[in-house]
């Protein structure tokens, strides 16, 4: 039996093309060879930073940083509140799925989710190679399309919003009226987010949960019957 090859996810093709621009051909060979034979050996966050150990001809392994510009709030904002008025993108992303065209959101609002340079990407290393990216470098983007494969939320951190930030900012939004959404208030999500249910005897704070299978669902059937247009007032 023939073993099934995954389709590799169209977030991951972006994020590749950026490597795809770069000259130096050979380095870049070198640098997914160290991916595939697992030279990286940490890759964590730290804020919205990746960080990273890369096992190099050294002893030591060398340190790489990774990092993207970050959207202000103020930006987030108006991303989400976009998301949280078009139905199917916020049962999408609600469901864990990143939806095909996500990408004129963030244009519609002044943005580019990912970098079309490897100029916009910040990265270091710390071996002595002036070269960026270097091998090392190279091979942190190679193992990030990894994660990206299993998890696209990863470029929303890299601009400033984890998973469950942006899951719970997006659920808190969609309870909120177009009028709510219309400027931005620093207070907004907050203060949506924080319920009292008794001031006189104890405030309990409850966060709005995951949305259920159902509650996706009905979102979908509410995005065709608004005529299944992607941007509606």
């Amino acid at each position: 039996m023939e073993a099934k090859i995954e389709q590799r996810q169209w977030w991951v093709d972006r994020w590749l093309e950026l490597l795809d621009s770069y000259r130096f051909k050979k380095r870049l060979e070198r640098a997914r060879n160290y991916a595939r034979e697992g030279n990286v050996l940490i890759l964590q966050f730290v804020e919205s930073k990746l960080t990273a150990l890369v096992q190099g001809t050294e002893v030591d392994p060398y340190q790489v940083t990774l990092g993207l510009d970050c959207f202000s709030d103020e930006d987030w904002h108006y991303v989400v509140a976009t998301l949280a008025q078009q139905a199917l993108y916020a049962a999408q992303l609600l469901g864990g799925a990143m939806p095909p065209s996500i990408e004129q959101v963030f244009v519609q609002n002044g943005l580019n989710l990912f970098p079309f340079t490897l100029g916009e990407v910040h990265s270091r290393c710390s071996c002595p190679d002036k070269a960026n990216p270097c091998k090392h470098i190279g091979a942190v983007y190679y193992q990030l399309a990894d994660h990206f494969q299993e998890d696209p939320f990863v470029i929303f951190r890299l601009r400033g919003r984890s998973r469950s930030e942006l899951l719970e900012q997006l659920s808190c939004y969609r309870h909120l009226s177009p009028a709510q959404l219309a400027t931005y208030d620093p207070d907004l999500w907050s203060d949506s987010m924080a319920i009292a249910i008794d001031v006189e005897e104890g405030t309990t704070i409850a966060k709005p949960q995951k949305e259920t299978k159902a509650e996706q669902q009905q979102a979908i059937k509410e995005f065709w019957q608004y005529g299944g247009n992607w941007y509606r007032n």
